[in-house]
Parts: C-alpha cells; sequence; structure tokens
C-alpha cells in the first residue's frame, strides 16, 4: 500500500480556510485531517459541525475527522452528516468500543480508534480485525506544534505485526511532529497515513511540503 498524506486543517489560517482547503484540493494529499476537541478530553476547543460543514463544501478530498472529545456515540451521526468519509474515536473514552465501531460502519464511514502516547498497542488485539483504521498519537492531543515522542517508533512496529497477523488491510496513520524528516523513518516503522500540520501550513510553500511528505525518499528533498 502506498502511503497516504491527510494534511490536519487544525494548523491552517482559519482566516483563510477555504484558500488552505483549495490549496490541500490541488495538492498530493489524499484526505484531508479534522481535530475535532471539546476542552474535557483534551485542554482545548478547536470547532464543531458548522465549519466541518463548511470545510465539507469546499473538500474534494475525504474528511478524516479525529474526534477528541468525550462521548463521542452521541455525535457520530452529525459528523457523518456533516461530510466525514472516516470517524475517529480514542480508545480511551469509549468502555463499549465493539458498538461503537460497529455504529461507524453502519453510518457508512471508515471506523478507526486513536491511542494516546500512553496507551499500549495490545489492548487493540480483540478489536483490531473489526477496525479500518488505527491512528498512532505521536504527542499529546490537543495542540499542535509539539515534540514528536521517539517511542512511537516502536508501537508503529508493534501496530504492524498485530495487523499483518489479524487485519493486513489496516490503514495505520501517525500524528503529532510529522515531517520531511522523520517521514521515510516513520513509513517504514509501518505507518501508511502520515497526519501533518504545522509542518505543512508553517511551510512557505505547503504544496511543496506535502509532495516531499508523499515522497520522502525523493532527492529533490536534500
Amino acid at each position: 500500500m502506498n502511503h497516504l498524506i491527510a494534511p490536519s486543517v487544525l494548523a491552517a489560517d482559519f482566516a483563510n480556510l477555504q484558500r488552505d482547503i483549495e490549496m490541500i484540493n490541488k495538492s498530493e494529499a489524499d484526505w484531508i485531517h479534522v481535530d475535532i476537541m471539546d476542552g474535557m478530553f483534551v485542554p482545548n476547543i478547536s470547532f464543531g459541525f458548522p465549519v466541518v460543514n463548511a470545510i465539507n463544501k469546499h473538500a474534494k478530498k475525504p474528511l478524516d475527522v479525529h474526534l477528541m472529545i468525550v462521548e463521542p456515540d452521541r455525535y457520530l451521526k452529525n459528523f457523518k452528516d456533516a461530510g466525514a468519509s472516516g470517524i475517529i474515536v480514542h480508545y480511551e473514552v469509549c468502555s463499549n468500543l465493539h458498538r461503537t465501531i460497529q455504529y461507524i460502519k453502519e453510518l457508512g464511514c471508515r471506523a478507526a480508534v486513536a491511542l494516546n502516547p500512553h496507551t499500549p498497542v495490545l489492548l487493540l488485539e480483540d478489536i483490531i480485525a473489526d477496525l479500518d483504521q488505527v491512528l498512532i498519537m505521536s504527542v499529546n492531543p490537543g495542540f499542535g506544534g509539539q515534540r514528536f515522542i521517539e517511542h512511537t517508533y516502536k508501537k508503529l512496529k508493534d501496530i504492524k505485526e498485530l495487523s499483518n497477523r489479524l487485519n493486513p488491510n489496516l490503514f495505520i496513520e501517525v500524528d503529532g511532529g510529522v515531517d520531511a524528516y522523520n517521514a521515510a523513518k516513520l513509513i517504514e516503522a509501518g505507518a501508511n497515513v502520515l497526519v501533518a500540520g504545522s509542518s505543512v501550513f508553517s511551510s512557505p510553500d505547503p504544496s511543496a511540503a506535502i509532495a516531499n511528505l508523499k515522497n520522502p525518499y525523493s532527492k529533490s528533498r536534500s
């Protein structure tokens, strides 16, 4: 599987969101990553259904919606209706994870589970066969621009080993501190979806930054 790139609009310019979405549309990106924060599960608040709707109106690529919220089951249909193609819930807040995953699939969305940096990969062994995607957080969720946690490489290798045994078609996504300098190593460790926010939108040429992530082995980067 060729790896995918999902720029995170949390790092975009909210005053020029349509411009930034159109840049992603024209770029080599595959998905658009949308972080939803409630100020309870994580110490920050981002945006809700109206902004996701607004993004979806201009997006020509699938919305990868990451719910960093408590009680995500209450809002799954709302995010589907707002335009989500994939919905990511956190292991740490789902008391009935199988039921949540089945509901996401019933809605017709790609079903994914995210793990915080301290959450062991082995906790997914009993459900990984039912998942479409796993998101490994390589920073503590809540804010962009944090330093990458090096232990992430081992977690990616561990989830790749589980995937090889139980779900070979799994999307293995990594989010936090991803840039052109660690992209190749992340892919080698097992990731096949890279989420990047600050490294894209703080670049003088965000489209070129996406291209560098899409082609991390290219000599043109050096």
